[in-house]
């Protein structure tokens, strides 16, 4: 299993990194350009296509992955669990939604129509025989068995909503893409303890490979964008992902565990529906941007953009590594493992963050130019 992560992870980190610059020069010709306004922090136009170089990433890693597993007799694609179908509606799913988006990132369409080819892309992967079937019950051994209606609806709206929830998180360079990733690693060690189906723990390392390939683009300062293409295709990812590693478990925490890794963009999207719907009272307003957001927050507090990024990272991290603990260890470890988190957090991030700033890294080298003349 080990050897097909690490060939899973370096076919998807290679091919996206040597296609993102390839994604810049077509973002160009095709004008697929994020042009700054008062709500965007770059400072200069940049090309956003970045998307389709990670789902290339991913699509060349997970077919090769595919082909060579059922050869060795690792995965049966067309066993019981039908998984060939599953992929089928997959790839059907990115494709209807990667149009979409494409043509926003070129030209721009009008949010419904991004959100009603997220929920036509959703309900492709449900009746192809992705869906969650049942709902355990924390810290039981109870679950509720739900019937078919109920599921697909349960299903479709998971989908979309972490569809949506990594899409409203990139706001800053590598934000979203970063996110992804730490998600991505925490939810494969969730897989491996677990012992989930080898197609789940395939797919996600190889999403967290194309996103290594990204990343050194991506980040502060950034050279291009990711673009809705590329957002909406990691929440979508993730959703589908995320429900096939755990599809065929009864255990609560298990279950679970997405939810926790995922929390951050869960939350930030249901605040911002809640924040819109207040401020401009009618359904309409939920689909007006706005700087209500985490980053946007964070930012409004004096942090810089890689701070506010890297904050958002660490909150990732900490919640995935509390999902992995929570499943291995159980809930009073990972209750102690958070609480001396936060403390340390609070003790700290002061003199992080002062060290962080531009402004006093300036200073120090100052400082330290000072100290060689003296010597000298």
């Amino acid at each position: 299993m080990w050897g097909d992560i690490a060939i899973a992870f370096l076919l998807a980190f290679i091919t996206t990194f040597v296609v993102t610059p390839h994604t810049m020069r077509l973002a160009k010709k095709v004008g697929a350009i994020d042009i700054p306004n008062d709500r965007r922090v770059n400072k200069k136009p940049m090309p956003r296509l970045g998307g389709v170089a990670v789902i290339a990433g991913f699509v060349v890693s997970i077919i090769y992955l595919f082909i060579t597993t059922s050869i060795e007799g690792k995965l049966n694609l067309f066993g019981e669990e039908n998984y060939y179908l599953k992929m089928i509606g997959f790839f059907l799913g990115v494709l209807v939604l990667g149009l979409v988006c494409y043509i926003d990132d070129v030209k721009g369409v009008p949010s419904w129509i991004k959100l009603t080819a997220q929920i036509i892309a959703s309900i492709i992967v449900v009746a192809c025989g992705v869906r969650i079937e049942n709902i355990s019950i924390p810290f039981t051994e109870g679950k509720i068995i739900m019937g078919d209606i109920f599921s697909y609806i349960l299903t479709v709206c998971w989908i979309v909503g972490i569809t949506n929830a990594i899409n409203l998180i990139d706001g800053l360079d590598g934000l979203s893409s970063g996110v992804t990733l730490i998600s991505c690693l925490s939810l494969l060690m969730v897989f491996a303890l677990n012992g989930s189906p080898l197609i789940a723990i395939v797919l996600i390392t190889a999403l967290a490979g194309a996103l290594v390939g990204f990343l050194p683009f991506n980040f502060s300062p950034a050279k291009t964008f990711i673009g809705d293409t590329g957002s909406n295709f990691m929440g979508f990812a993730l959703a589908i992902i995320s429900i096939l590693g755990v599809a065929k478990t009864y255990t609560a925490l298990v279950l679970i565990a997405p939810i926790i890794i995922l929390a951050m963009p869960i939350f930030d999207t249901l605040f911002a529906i809640f924040r819109r719907l207040i401020k401009g009272k009618s359904i309409k307003a939920v689909f007006k941007p706005d700087k209500g957001h985490l980053h946007h927050k964070l930012m409004a507090k004096g942090y810089t953009q890689k701070q506010a990024v890297l904050i958002m990272y660490g909150i990732t991290a900490i919640l995935g590594m509390f999902a992995v603990i929570l499943l291995e260890s159980g809930i009073w470890k990972a209750l102690s493992f958070a609480i001396l988190i936060i403390a340390i957090v609070a003790i700290g991030y002061k003199d992080v963050t002062k060290l962080m700033s531009d402004d006093d890294l300036k200073k120090d080298d100052n400082i330290d130019e000072k100290h060689i003349r003296k010597q000298d």
